[in-house]
């Protein structure tokens, strides 16, 4: 490989979430993080110097976003899938989660019934709940290892919801959904007049042979009924910049988020946020290429680890993203005690599978986006500690 991903770099010291955070969340700092959803491999190097270019100009005025910020875009959509975007569809958005409680405030009203499908990224019902919003819980029905959507479910809890909030593809699951799911949701949501907000930051991180669909590409009635959120913040190791955006395809709904957005100027960007995700789309397509190469090696080890060493753990083995879910439940715990067992015993901080509604139980959130070596030492720890349980 050209990019080296068994470097262990080390994050302590720099505000970290990942690593300095783990002592604000559990109280102790022995812990091995794997968690918090980012890598710890080096941001990509083209993204480094496009910033460090930059920053030799020691003006950090008011910026705008440049030529390239658009035509990267427009141009990896494209490319990575075959979506036809103008820059007019555009909208700068300072990370996904805030732009998720934008499209809230300026589609609902308080009371509202927002749908997720749980499990799912917990920001989806917290954000939602935060800002006096109902929230509606359908759970996904896990089946032959992976997420399914339970569509005569789905028809009766979607009733009365004014907005749907998608995970595509599904975090924590790392399910892939088809183009016949996701024509269903959109015919279905058209139907009760739902309005669908799409989550796609994992799009870019889909694995072989799966391959993402961006909702509004599925049918005229997803594009003219959505809101797509993308970002070069998980494939490529950025989410510290903040660079998000809104594709809109319907001209008054677009309309109506532009004009919500720019009353606050939520919209206007930072110039490194603008400058790291035009260098991640213009040069990153072979860093992505070998770093999927490397977290598919990764979910392999984990996969063949566990059936060999730890039995009573099992995965659900994603179609993207370097997040694995683990099955705990045949280990007969309760989620406390499984809480324990990792923490305590194991020495590591994993995301609770309980966070991601109630149907997490009895399951917790590995992230494998780190070294082949960090990994072993993990699974190592978890190893010694089911065994002395």
């Amino acid at each position: 490989m050209k990019y080296d991903f068994d470097e262990v770099i080390e994050r302590r010291g720099t505000d970290s979430v990942k690593w300095d955070g783990v002592k604000n969340v559990w109280g102790r700092d022995d812990l091995l993080p794997l968690w918090v959803a980012d890598m710890d491999f080096r941001t990509p190097p083209f993204v480094m110097d496009a910033l460090r270019k930059r920053l030799e100009h020691e003006v950090l005025g008011y910026t705008y976003a440049c030529e390239d910020w658009y035509t990267s875009i427009c141009g990896w959509l494209k490319r990575r899938h075959q979506w036809e975007v103008t820059r007019e569809m555009l909208t700068f958005v300072p990370g996904i989660v805030r732009g998720q409680a934008f499209a809230l405030q300026c589609f609902t009203n308080p009371g509202d019934k927002v749908m997720v499908m749980t499990p799912v990224y917990h920001p989806f019902f917290l954000v939602t709940e935060r800002m006096g919003r109902e929230v509606v819980y359908s759970p996904l029905d896990l089946q032959d290892g992976h997420y399914h959507i339970n569509f005569d479910r789905f028809r009766e809890d979607i009733k009365d919801c004014k907005v749907l909030i998608l995970c595509n593809p599904h975090n924590p699951g790392g399910r892939v959904w088809t183009v016949e799911e996701l024509q269903q949701i959109a015919d279905i949501c058209l139907e009760n007049h739902t309005f669908v907000i799409s989550d796609e930051i994992h799009a870019d991180l889909t694995l072989p042979p799966y391959k993402h669909h961006p909702f509004a590409t599925v049918s005229e009635t997803a594009a003219q009924n959505s809101l797509i959120f993308m970002a070069p913040s998980k494939a490529f190791n950025m989410p510290g910049l903040g660079s998000s955006y809104a594709i809109v395809v319907n001209e008054d709904i677009r309309r109506r988020f532009r004009e919500f957005m720019e009353a606050g100027e939520f919209c206007e960007g930072h110039l490194l946020a603008y400058i790291g995700a035009a260098a991640a789309y213009m040069h990153g397509e072979e860093w992505l290429e070998q770093m999927l190469a490397y977290i598919q090696g990764n979910i392999d080890f984990t996969e063949d680890y566990l059936k060999k060493h730890i039995p009573g753990i099992g995965m659900i083995r994603p179609q993207a993203s370097y997040l694995v879910y683990l099955d705990c439940r045949a280990l007969g715990l309760s989620q406390e005690e499984l809480k324990h067992l990792f923490v305590d015993k194991a020495h590591l901080a994993l995301n609770d599978g309980m966070m991601f509604g109630k149907p997490g139980e009895g399951f917790m959130r590995l992230n494998i986006g780190c070294p082949r070596s960090v990994l072993a030492q993990a699974l190592k720890q978890l190893e010694n500690a089911v065994k002395n349980k």
